[in-house]
This record gives structure tokens, sequence and C-alpha cells, in this order.
């Protein structure tokens, strides 16, 4: 046979193996949790007409692909439980899926908050060493966009909770399963689709938004966006030169911009703690160095030292004297590293630090009292004037792929439509707290529950979402609040049938976005879901919600729904009470509960007409309770 005949028979081989291969959706693997009690679909693509059988609980089930090679078949209901096996076939190969159990799916999604790992949250230690409950599963859609709806699902599969793989979980998502399976012995399968730093607008359908041709929208806006960006990075490039495309200043391991006899006299000056892009950077992701210079006394250098460098975002290599001693690749992190005495110099010692950042803001950031270094005979601070020089960097001159609408759904949720759940459990919505969005967010949010309960076609599941945690400056005085509004907004889809919040304004934290304690998060999100999803109807799933007001006088009667127990306060007095009159402006407020209502006053608005609890971004102080221990829902009764 001639060579040519030869190549000829390979390829035909070759592609004719390849049209063969039977192929499940991305979301059918080993270990996977199905939905108990409903009709199960199963499907993926073969070639065209192929008959498909899947054996599944020694029953066969066939189907034919269609045109385009889909296939599907239809799994009756199965009661919780489990392990199953289950084998597709199309004659040609075949896939065989094992220890598959029927429990309760729980879509997890929203941004970072949801997205966060067990491994970087409160205990995580001692989490991971204890995870043995096999019957939790977790499913991480990967990340990815698309300007049209796709129906295949980027590689993922599903994973057993173990010590080795329970570190990668959505933390929050976790602590839920746990919770559920301390009451109700169903398996649970965690489904995470989440991104961190999205907004709601691209989790959201084109036609939930408005939008009759959205990839010709998407296709003009990406052109819009793409002439912008070109003018950015020529504004960027006069300032700074090319952009670095590899770091120069370390090389094959050696940390070149880290030595002490470096002359740094031409890198450029900044100030530390801030994020680069308040100081000229905007967009800059990737590799910054800095460097500092300090003098160390003779007496200094007896004994090692220690450097505080507050936090970095994202990761970093510190060096002291030319020499790493330290390194952390978690940017909400203190960085606190020792220093041995054999590294210190009497006279001038340099810092060097080499910051990577993934995205969003970059540098030191945190309080400029926990930057210093700390000697055996004095504390130097470290905050104040840097010098830094660009490593690699790229440039993020458009729009974020997690900030467009639409395109998160149609790649992160549309692939998944088919597939049964019990419900989702939501963490999202501060990066839509902005001065405008935080209002509008009341009817995207509300309008995304509705569409997604029509698209999925399960009824109206039940959609437990997380409000806002307690973050930033504490204020003085009572003032207007994106956060509170934000709140407000997310209070407001309770009108929904089937929809829970877990209110969390008592475990955030000023200065991190990201609050580690996850456990309650989980908690009060799985009392909701033992309230709507598990039936427990003298469960008291949530605090105190305000419900209306009588003014008597100089004073104003506060009414609550009931929430079975009575209201109770954390402390002596009640506090985060303000209090207004005809003018609008607010005052701090004297606060008393009488049974179950709350009687508000203060001696300077002699004419009350509204009132307000934990308005603010960070209501730290916020201590009105129920006698199960859950916080009262912020509210306003203005509508100003």
């Amino acid at each position: 046979m001639k060579p040519y005949f030869i190549l000829i028979l390979i390829f035909w081989c070759l592609t004719n193996s390849l049209a063969a291969q039977i192929e499940l959706a991305g979301i059918f693997t080993n270990n996977m949790v199905l939905q108990r009690d409903v009709e199960i679909p199963v499907w993926g693509w073969s070639t065209k007409g192929k008959i498909i059988t899947l054996i599944f609980k020694n029953n066969t089930y066939q189907a034919k692909a269609d045109k385009t090679g889909k296939w599907q078949i239809k799994l009756p209901p199965t009661p919780a439980g489990g392990t199953y096996q289950m084998t597709v076939t199309d004659g040609a190969s075949e896939k065989t899926l094992n220890n598959i159990l029927f429990g309760d799916v729980w879509v997890c999604s929203g941004q970072s908050n949801m997205e966060w790992t067990v491994d970087n949250s409160m205990f995580a230690q001692n989490e991971m060493m204890n995870a043995k409950d096999q019957q939790i599963r977790h499913f991480k859609v990967a990340r990815n966009t698309s300007i049209v709806p796709t129906e295949k699902l980027e590689g993922s599969s599903w994973e057993v909770t173990s010590p080795e793989t329970v570190g990668k979980f959505t933390a929050v998502g976790y602590q839920f399963a746990k919770s559920i399976r301390q009451h109700h012995d169903v398996p649970i399968g965690l489904l995470n689709t989440s991104w961190g730093g999205s907004r709601i607008e691209p989790w959201m359908s084109a036609e939930s938004l408005g939008y009759e041709n959205f990839p010709k929208t998407a296709k003009a806006a990406q052109k819009k966006s793409d002439k912008v960006a070109k003018a950015k990075m020529a504004a960027f490039e006069a300032k700074f030169g090319k952009l670095p495309k590899q770091d120069a200043g370390l090389v094959n391991g050696n940390a070149l911009w880290a030595v002490p006899e470096l002359d740094d006299s031409q890198w450029k000056n900044i100030n530390a703690p801030s994020l680069w892009e308040n100081q000229g950077l905007e967009g800059v992701d990737g590799i910054v160095w800095f460097r500092k210079t300090i003098e160390l006394s003779a007496d200094d250098i007896e004994k090692d030292i220690m450097l505080h460098l507050s936090k970095i975002d994202d990761n970093d290599k510190t060096y002291f004297n030319g020499q790493l001693i330290g390194e952390t690749n978690q940017y909400s992190r203190e960085r606190i590293y020792q220093v041995p005495k054999s590294l210190l110099k009497a006279g001038a010692n340099v810092i060097a630090v080499r910051v990577e950042d993934t995205g969003g803001g970059g540098g030191f950031y945190g309080d400029s009292e926990e930057m210093y270094a700390q000697t055996n005979q004095q504390k130097i601070s470290l905050a104040g004037t840097w010098k830094y020089k660009l490593g690699v960097i790229k440039l993020n001159t458009g729009v974020a792929s997690n900030q467009e609408p639409v395109i998160i759904y149609n790649k992160m949720i549309y692939p998944i439509l088919n597939f049964p759940i019990k419900g989702v459990i939501w963490y999202q919505g501060e990066s839509n707290a902005g001065a405008e969005d935080a209002f509008v967010y009341r009817d995207l949010f509300a309008t995304m529950i509705q569409d997604w309960r029509k698209r999925w076609g399960v009824g109206d599941f039940p959609f437990l979402y997380v409000q806002l945690a307690n973050y930033m400056a504490v204020k003085s005085q009572p003032s207007a609040s994106n956060w509170a509004m934000l709140r407000e907004s997310q209070m407001k889809t309770l009108v929904l049938p089937n929809t829970a919040q877990a209110v969390i304004i008592d475990i955030g934290d000023a200065n991190d976005i990201h609050p580690r304690n996850k456990h309650d998060v989980g908690y009060r999100l799985a009392l909701g879901a033992r309230k709507l999803a598990y039936g427990e109807q003298n469960l008291v799933h949530n605090g105190p919600v305000y419900q209306s007001m009588k003014i008597e006088g100089n004073k104003i009667r506060l009414q609550f729904e009931a929430v079975g127990g009575t209201l109770s306060v954390k402390g002596s007095d009640l506090k985060e009470f303000a209090i207004a009159g005809d003018d609008k402006k607010f005052v701090w407020a004297n606060a008393k509960i009488e049974g179950n209502e709350i009687i508000v006053w203060s001696d300077e608005v002699k004419n009350p007409v509204a009132v307000r609890y934990a308005w603010a971004d960070n209501p730290h102080q916020a201590n009105l309770y129920n006698q199960q221990g859950l916080p009262a829902t912020p509210f306003r009764t203005d509508d100003w």
C-alpha cells in the first residue's frame, strides 16, 4: 500500500474514532449528587443519529442523538441515598460514573464572599482536619464568560469532602451543608458557581435585563471599550514606558532588585500603606517591587527584629538585605516576618518587597500603625514613602468580565439550568453598593430571582441570601450609607415567596470586606433552609423585622413582626438608633424595649417623624436581637 493511502486510512480511523466518543455534560462526573425525588435529565453529545443507552440501577434507558449530536435521557425520581453507578454508551464508546448520591443540590452563587474557601476562613486547620462527612460533595464551576448562552460547561468535577479536598470548597456553602446535615440526614451537593468581585448584572439573562439583541449590543460595547482601552494604554506607556513582559527583578531565582547595593535612585516614590491604584497606577495588575532603607544602631542589631508590613494585596516575597525572610499568598493576612540577627548591620539596611497583584487593588494597605520594624531597642515606622519599580505588568484598561451584564449567566448559569436543584444560597451585593446602584439593586435582585426560578423550571425553589456584613470605618454621627441602602434593597425581596435572609451585621470586619467567620453565615442561611425547604415550621429562622411605627408626642413606638420570641438587647442599652424631625436631620436616640415594642426618643428632637436602626456601613454597636440570638434586620421608617 502506498504511503499516502496509509495516511488517509489513519486519518479516517482517527476521525471516525473521535466522532464516536460519547460526551456527558460537564456537570455529570464521578462523586456527583443528583436531586432526590424528581425526574433527572441526563444529557450530552455524540454522533448524529446514534442510539444512546444509559444503564442505572439495573434499568436500561435509551435516546437518539439529534442532528446536532445532542441527546437526553430522563431518569425517574429516586429517593435520597446511594452510592450508585451509571454507564452511558453509544455503541462505539462508553463512560461509567461511580460513587453517585441522591440528595439535595444547592446552588451557591455570588461574589467573593461566596467563593471564599474553607482554607482561608476561621478555624481552617481544624475544619480541614475534621472534614470526614462524605455525604457532602462540592462542584466548582470554572470562571468563564460568553456573549451568547452556551450549553457546555468548562471542565470541573464533583469532589467528596475530605481533609485533602475541603480546603477549596466554598466556606459559606460548606458550613451551610454541615448545619443542614446536623438536622436532616440527606446528602448535600454544593454546586458552586461564584466569581469574586462580580456585580449582579453579569449573573442575569439578557431577556431579564431587557436586551433584544445582546450579542450585537455586547460587540458594540466591546468595540467602544477597545477604543477607550487603546487610549488608556497609550497614556500609561507615555508616562511609564513600555509595559515590562518579564520580571527583571527576579531572574532564575535571584532577587536582583532586593540586593542592598542596587542603585534605586531612579525608582519612583509611592506612599504606603495605600493601594497603588490610588497613586497613579490605576488598572495595574502584575508585579511591582518596593524598597525602603532603615537605619539600625549597634544596639538594634544585638537581637532578631520583627518586620510588620500590615496587609499586602495580593501576594508578596519580602527580602531583608537581599535575603528572603518570608512570603505570603493571602492578601488579607497581616505580614509579620522575623529577621535573624545574622542579616542585620549597623547603619543602612534595605527592605525589598516583591508584590504580585492578580486583580483588583494592589500593594500595601491597612493600618499605618501596623507598618513598623520592632528591634530590641525601638519601634521604627515603615509607613510613608517607599521606592517602587514595575516588574511584570498587565494593564486592565477595559471593564472587567465580572462587571459586564449577562456574560457570566451565559457560561456559568445557563449550562446548569437543566440540572434539578433544591434551592439557591446567594452572597453578593458589595460590588453593587455604589451611590446609585444600591437603590436600583432591589429591582435587579427580585428580577434575577424570578428569572432563575422560571428558567430552572422546578418551581419557586427556596432562595436564601446573605445581607451585607458591617464594614468600613465607623461614623461618629448618623449619616447616609450606600451599604445600608443595599441591605434595604436585599430585604425588599422578602416579599417574594420562599425567600429568607441571613443578617450578619454583627460578624463583619471594619478593615476587611471578607469576614473570616463563615460559620455563622452558613448557620443562619441553614436556618432559612430548615424553615422553607425542610419543613421545620416552628423554627425561628430570622431576627426581629420592623413592621410599623406610631408617633406618641416626643417619642416613636416601633412594632415588629412576630418572630417567635421576645426582643432582647445584648448589653445594657440599645444602640444604633437614630431619630429625626421634619428637617430630616438624624441624631442618636435613646431606645428601650417595652414587651415586643421599642420606644425611641431624643431630647434634641421635640417632634419626631422618623427612626433608623443600624443605618450605616458599619453599625458596629447594633445590639437588638431576639431570644434565639439572631440580630434584627437594619431598617428605616422613612423613604427619604
